[in-house]
């Protein structure tokens, strides 16, 4: 598997510094710091979020660089990687990938859209294929040219979020549990006692105008010592907290929590001051997460914009902001497989011959069952007229 191996190298990740502008990364990482460090969920949240450029600050540090882990290594790699193409790059097309490094380090975006790139690419050249950046070079609409035996394919590489799949969103419900936690420690210290208040949203929560809605109904809820309180967007009802072991250690909690509400639902743990006190909120959608339609429906996108149709397409999918569980979950119960399969079928399909999926578990090398066996999920479109290609089987063929 490419970078598996990658002994981190000082002088590279000083260049991709430079690569990046020396003030900027230097910007970018005060201000991802400052985030991450925030005591909450929502700093948490920051520090997965931001992973790729959190490490590759921690291994400017010569001490961190000896002791790199093999995720630090593989990030390493990536960043030697794009320093190697940017050499090989003429002026306009640097300048180009300078631009999408330069996104990758503004606001909420991250540079894995610019590594999952460069990854496919060296994922493409292990197989035996010759790999252009032709979106770089050319501004073609697809990112790679692969060539392989006389046989030529397009490369679009994409990236999803999982929240576009998501009722919750869990960056809004990190928010909500960061505004309650200093409530709900008050609340606590004044009725002491173990809790738990289940709340169904039947219309999900997206946006900061639900989060302060729902806020105000809990904050209502606790001042009037309600147990219910109903309504179209949201429906909250508190109980005593009962678990098996409950009066067990509560980092026991959290394994309880999920067994009995599933992977989909929000949980929260808050502890009194007295120690004993525990206040949890565990929160449902009205219906179940899409993250495989969410998935589909920028391969319909991208598909229809970025592939030309003159030259078989393949389709290079990265699926970020999901945690371990819910990858596993969504290849084991083959959701994703599913879901593309059944796309496949589609007109907007016609010009995919395959569909490849990763997420950063692939990314950072988990072993299976984390990650994919392979380092990606790949479908391949059967109604394709290049699907049976014998020089392209390396890339299109279907690893489940």
């Amino acid at each position: 598997m490419p970078f598996a191996d990658h002994r981190p190298d000082p002088a590279a990740l000083a260049r991709f510094r430079a690569l990046c502008g020396d003030r900027r990364w230097t910007a970018r990482l005060s201000e991802i710091s400052r985030r991450a460090g925030a005591p909450s969920l929502s700093g948490r949240a920051a520090q997965q979020r931001h992973a790729l450029e959190l490490i590759l600050a921690r291994l400017s540090e010569p001490a961190a660089l000896a002791k790199a882990s093999a995720a630090e290594r593989r990030t390493a790699a990536f960043a030697a990687e794009a320093v190697r193409l940017a050499a090989t790059l003429p002026a306009e097309p640097r300048k180009r990938l300078r631009a999408r490094i330069e996104a990758g380090l503004t606001g909420e975006a991250t540079l894995v859209p610019l590594f999952h790139l460069l990854r496919t690419a060296a994922l493409h050249r292990t197989r035996g294929f010759e790999v252009a950046f032709t979106g770089l070079a050319e501004e073609t609409p697809w990112d790679l040219t692969i060539t392989r035996e006389g046989a030529t394919a397009e490369v679009s590489c994409e990236s999803v979020s999982a929240e576009e799949g998501r009722e919750v969103h869990r960056g809004d419900w990190y928010a909500l549990v960061d505004r309650m936690n200093p409530e709900l420690q008050t609340w606590l210290a004044a009725h002491p006692g173990r809790y738990l208040l289940k709340m169904t949203l039947p219309e999900g929560m997206a946006t900061d105008i639900q989060v302060a809605e729902l806020h105000r109904r809990i904050s209502s809820l606790l001042a009037e010592q309600k147990r219910q309180d109903s309504g179209a967007d949201a429906v909250l009802k508190l109980d005593p907290l009962v678990l098996a072991g409950a009066q067990a250690a509560m980092r026991g909690l959290p394994g309880q929590l999920r067994a009995q509400f599933g992977e989909e639902a929000h949980l929260a743990v808050t502890a009194g001051p007295d120690g004993g006190s525990v206040f949890v909120m565990a929160a449902r959608a009205g219906r179940e997460n899409r993250i495989a339609t969410a998935a589909t429906r920028r391969m319909a996108e991208a598909a229809e914009n970025r592939l030309s149709g003159e030259r078989p397409g393949i389709l290079s999918v990265f699926l970020d902001d999901i945690d371990r569980g819910e990858w596993r979950s969504l290849r084991e119960r083959m959701e994703l497989e599913g879901a593309t399969r059944r796309w496949m079928t589609e007109p907007s399909a016609r010009r995919v011959v395959a569909v490849a999926c990763s997420s950063r578990m692939e990314m950072f090398g988990l072993a299976p069952p984390d990650a994919a066996p392979e380092g990606e999920l790949r479908f391949r479109n059967p109604g394709h007229p290049a699907a049976k290609s014998p020089a392209l089987a390396p890339a299109i063929l279907s690893s489940s």
